[in-house]
């Protein structure tokens, strides 16, 4: 019987310690997880790296928004994959787009090479990608290991018909892999109803600021409603109780 696998999205070298912490197998290491996750700083790869026993990705994102990216952008894509490898990451997460909505398969072929041997996954650019079907097979033609996917839905819970189909016809050629809005409430109907494997969850809950003095009023960012004052941070009696459930599978 295969291991199921749990992945955190850890926003933080905290949030990837309270991650092993609770027993996951390997942590996802992003920042600015508001816009869907980008690459982390160069000191943030290492720390975590340093401290977790468990296995490491590190997403390769240089913006928000889309999944086109210039020349420029590439090139720093391609700086971060050499920088992770230096590091000691495990693997790196990454989604490259044409502007019709296909994988860019010659960009995606380059960046699989180049991260070897580190293990590669596409990451949810595919649940905006205009054909899944057609881009699940030029995913494992680039060579990658894993497909992370919703199923092209807001959250993988609305998404699971499609997942299943993903995994039945993927017939093992890449692993694929549930995740967006996962948690311990529902990951056992995404297993009955998908047969996946390997899951990927976040299991953030809000942390206060230990400042006394607040000077309300002020965003940093400019966003409503985020307050410098909280931050949110993995769980790690969340991740434990999602282990005890899947460890039943």
């Amino acid at each position: 019987m295969n291991k199921t696998i749990l992945e955190i999205c850890a926003n933080s070298v905290e949030s990837g310690l309270k991650a092993q912490q609770g027993g996951a197998h390997r942590v996802e290491l992003c920042d600015n997880i508001n816009e869907g996750g980008t690459t982390p700083s160069y000191g943030t790869i290492s720390r975590a790296r340093k401290l977790l026993e468990i296995d490491l990705n590190i997403i390769i994102r240089p913006r928000g928004g889309d999944f086109i990216y210039s020349d420029d952008e590439f090139d720093i894509m391609c700086t971060d994959i050499k920088i992770a490898k230096e590091l000691g990451a495990d693997g790196v997460v990454f989604g490259i787009l044409m502007n019709d909505g296909s994988i860019d398969i010659g960009r995606t072929k380059y960046l699989v090479n180049l991260a070897r041997p580190l293990n590669v996954t596409f990451h949810r650019a595919f649940d905006v990608c205009n054909d899944p079907f057609k881009a699940l097979e030029d995913i494992i033609e680039c060579g990658c290991d894993r497909l992370l996917t919703s199923g092209q839905a807001n959250k993988a819970i609305d998404g699971l018909d499609l997942i299943k189909d993903l995994i039945d016809r993927a017939n093992k050629r890449i692993i694929i892999m549930p995740g967006s809005g996962i948690d311990e409430s529902n990951i056992e109907e995404v297993y009955k109803k998908t047969g996946a494997k390997e899951f990927h969850a976040s299991l953030r809950v809000p942390v206060k600021s230990n400042m006394k003095f607040k000077r309300e009023g002020v965003n940093m960012g400019g966003t409503k409603g985020m307050s410098e004052f909280e931050r949110m941070v993995t769980n790690p009696e969340r991740v434990k109780k999602i282990i005890e459930i899947i460890n039943r599978f």
